[in-house]
């Protein structure tokens, strides 16, 4: 990067996030989102995932650093040499997943998910769901807690915590994860081409009321989710060198 970047600090709401705002805009000075060449994200993996959702109208890529918890989108902080940690910074481009409800009342909603769409029960029984892939029945019930379809950079989140299979970042696969499964007592879930459709039916609804999150954003007493991949719609996220993504991944298998 040969001149200064214009740079965009944002911050969730933690006091540490907002101390640090307040400290690298007045060290490096802060634009308008629409005029920057680069976001900085201060946070954790929430607000990251809520700034690259604000932000995908715009063509500037987003640098997170931690100020939250876990940070596995996050750069470490440092308020030094940051001009010189983002002029080397490589970039990631994810696809998110593209997410249509349909609810008892006949209203759709539409949502885009980085991390996973997920079905979870909304009552005190549990869900009974039928799944589709590609226009295909593949399961006829599945009687669970919940079931998720999530992008490799989303597999370590949610779906590892569900005991899905942690995914390549650079793999066009998807993985379809339950929660809880109780019947078939030992399905495990499955790995999806990345053009694949799913489509998961509520049965019962109205005896066992569901509720559908795109990345956490929920929609109550669905009775039918379409999911896929939305190659239209492109995050730009800035690692540090060496600490990117696929290396993420990888360590997280080794931890």
């Amino acid at each position: 990067m040969g001149k200064v970047p214009k740079i965009t600090f944002v911050a969730s709401n933690v006091e540490s996030a907002q101390a640090a705002q307040l400290q690298l805009s007045a060290r490096f000075g802060s634009v308008d989102p629409e005029q920057a060449d680069i976001i900085v994200a201060l946070g954790g993996d929430g607000f990251m995932l809520h700034t690259l959702h604000d932000t995908q109208h715009l063509k500037a890529p987003v640098y997170g650093m931690n100020r939250g918890t876990v940070g596995f989108l996050m750069n470490s902080y440092e308020d030094e040499n940051l001009i010189g940690r983002l002029s080397i910074a490589e970039e990631e481009v994810i696809n998110p997943l593209s997410m249509r409800a349909e609810c008892g009342d006949g209203t759709i909603h539409h949502g885009l998910a980085i991390n996973e769409v997920s079905l979870l029960r909304a009552g005190q029984q549990a869900a009974k769901l039928a799944i589709s892939v590609d226009g295909k029945p593949r399961l006829d019930e599945l009687v669970c807690d919940g079931v998720m379809v999530s992008t490799p950079a989303g597999s370590t989140a949610y779906n590892y915590s569900a005991h899905g299979p942690i995914l390549p970042i650079g793999s066009d696969v998807l993985a379809l994860t339950a929660v809880a499964p109780f019947r078939p007592r030992r399905w495990r879930g499955a790995l999806l081409s990345k053009s694949s459709v799913v489509r998961i039916d509520v049965l019962e609804p109205q005896k066992r009321p569901v509720m559908a999150g795109a990345d956490s954003q929920p929609v109550r007493d669905v009775v039918s989710v379409e999911i896929r991949s939305e190659p239209s719609v492109k995050h730009r996220i800035l690692f540090d060198p060496g600490h990117g993504l696929e290396e993420r991944l990888i360590r997280e298998q080794f931890s």
